[in-house]
């Protein structure tokens, strides 16, 4: 399958896709009236439809090798549409972690990863591209089993990007170089880009490819050796790829792949006084302590992605249809589990009404159900502690006041689904408006005009992305320059082509993933001067 761009596949249409009947029955009204509208519990979510693939690998990838952990210990990792075990995984600790470091460290300072020529590196990655093509459809079936996200999103838009990001990196390879640089005097000056050495990464479970595209690709295209600890929900993933990726020639100790538990692994890696560098992706009050581990180390350098809350701002002079499908979009894709959604949906007083009961239409059409399924918009939530915490913040909405116009509630008997919820009447101060929920809650706010709007979506802890959606250029310009955000999309979102760079002000996080940007994370810069004797210029 030729690899896609991710921005066609992501600022898809904007019509609606019709729902099949077949695949999810909706009980209950369907009308525009005010009121909690009742999904019903349909067989999709309930009868899954067997795996089509297997797992092959659940050891720790160290020194090239598949190896148990030295406890012995494993642990689970389930399958979200049941809660059923799918494999047990080798449960890394921080012996595990010395291992790999030692195998990273090695291949760094004596391996030929550093050494070898940029191109012969850009070979190695373009051919771990090809082998990701000729798999596209076995890795995005082993994700979506692994972390419920719908089957064609995984095999139509993330394993292609993932492809696509290390065609990328692979192209920048050879293209890493520094600068000569005149002095005053008799000086000649050459900065030099060289590998950082050791690179720490730890990885989230909402897209475990796509972060593992982010992270390894520009490691390796800068010639570091890597040690990439994966989150424990969704560890297959990584573990087939990385197997690719030495099919593909990748050298034994570049790559280590461990995993296991944030405290424990997760801990070791962050605090390890041979990693040179860390990144991490997750969650904001997660990324303050890593920060700290590395700090009390080594004081290694630290790039963190890390949480949001975005404002979705629709102005008064919106296409009410076009907005209302794009916010539910930037909303709900991927279960509602990104940390760049549109959590925050602004709507102007003009075309408030309008909207919310359109937005009500549209996520009571939304295609929940088994993601395996042909048609299906919404899998389940990622595990039953990520389900249980929406569920919160849903009663915590309801609690404080916030009309819930539809879902809220559980959908079937086995896994964790949960109903498209909307909210209205929602205030800033209620948490479902403050707080990162991650997952399909949409709250919805009512604001007068752009000074307005402007205050209220900077007055955040986050500063990840935000959404405007009007025709009128010059109030697009006020808000990109306005938005204190990383990501501004204009009458789109989520457009996350392989160059863009992606990162966020405040506690949002440090540095940028992806584009030219990233490279930056994985080199140093060191300047070389030698005294010029008798120059015939400087």
């Amino acid at each position: 399958m030729a690899a896609r761009r991710i921005s066609c596949l992501l600022s898809r249409s904007l019509t609606a896709r019709p729902a099949s009947s077949a695949l999810f029955h909706r009980g209950g009204k369907a009308s525009l009236s005010r009121g909690i509208s009742r999904y019903s519990t349909a067989a999709a979510v309930d009868d899954p439809i067997k795996s089509p693939v297997q797992v092959n690998y659940s050891q720790l990838l160290i020194n090239g090798q598949f190896v148990d952990a030295v406890s012995g210990k494993t642990f689970t990792t389930l399958d979200p549409r049941t809660g059923d075990v799918i494999a047990h995984v080798a449960e890394g600790d921080s012996e595990d972690v010395d291992r790999a470091v030692s195998a990273a460290r090695k291949a760094f300072d004596e391996g030929p990863w550093p050494k070898m020529a940029a191109y012969e590196r850009s070979k190695i990655l373009l051919k771990f591209a090809d082998l990701l093509e000729k798999h596209n459809d076995e890795i995005a079936a082993l994700e979506t089993w692994d972390n419920g996200k719908p089957y064609e999103q995984a095999a139509q838009i993330e394993v292609p990007m993932f492809t696509r990001l290390f065609r990328y990196y692979a192209g920048w390879a050879d293209k890493i170089h520094g600068l000569t640089v005149p002095a005053d005097g008799a000086h000649h000056v050459q900065t030099l880009h060289e590998p950082i050495g050791v690179a720490g990464q730890i990885i989230p479970w909402n897209f475990p490819l796509l972060m593992f595209a982010w992270k390894v690709g520009p490691a390796l295209a800068c010639g570091n050796t890597i040690v990439l600890k994966t989150a424990e929900q969704t560890p297959l993933s990584a573990l087939y790829a990385a197997k690719l990726l030495h099919e593909a020639g990748l050298p034994s100790g570049v790559l280590n792949v461990i995993s296991g538990f944030g405290p424990t692994a997760g801990a070791s890696l962050a605090s390890h006084m041979e990693v040179d560098k860390l990144a991490f992706t997750g969650s904001t009050d997660t990324g303050k302590v890593v920060l700290q581990l590395a700090a009390k180390s080594n004081l290694k350098p630290v790039t963190l992605e890390l949480g949001g809350k975005s404002p979705f701002i629709v102005c008064e002079d919106a296409d009410v249809d076009k907005a209302v499908e794009l916010a539910h979009f930037a909303l709900f894709f991927n279960q509602g589990q990104c940390c760049c959604a549109g959590s925050r949906t602004y709507v102007h007083e003009k075309v408030y009404d309008e909207f919310l009961e359109k937005a009500k239409a549209r996520a009571l059409k939304r295609v929940v159900g088994d993601p395996f399924k042909g048609g299906i918009e919404q899998g389940p939530q990622v595990d039953s502690d990520q389900f249980e915490k929406i569920l919160r913040y849903i009663r915590s909405g309801v609690e404080s006041g916030a009309t819930l116009e539809t879902g809220g509630e559980r959908l079937g008997t086995k896994g964790y689904y949960i109903q498209p919820t909307v909210f209205s009447n929602v205030k800033d101060d209620m948490l479902i408006a403050k707080d990162e929920i991650f997952g399909p809650v949409q709250s919805i706010l009512k604001f007068d005009d752009l000074d307005e709007v402007i205050r209220r979506s900077n007055a955040s802890r986050y500063g990840l992305a935000a959404g405007v959606f009007t025709q009128n250029i010059d109030t697009a310009n006020t808000l990109t320059r306005a938005l204190r955000v990383g990501s501004v999309w204009i009458n789109c979102f989520d457009v996350f082509d392989a160059a863009i760079p992606f990162g966020g002000y405040k506690m949002s996080g440090h540095g940028r993933e992806k584009g030219i940007y990233s490279l930056s994370n994985y080199l140093q810069v060191k300047a070389v001067v030698t005294p010029l004797k008798n120059p015939a210029w400087l």
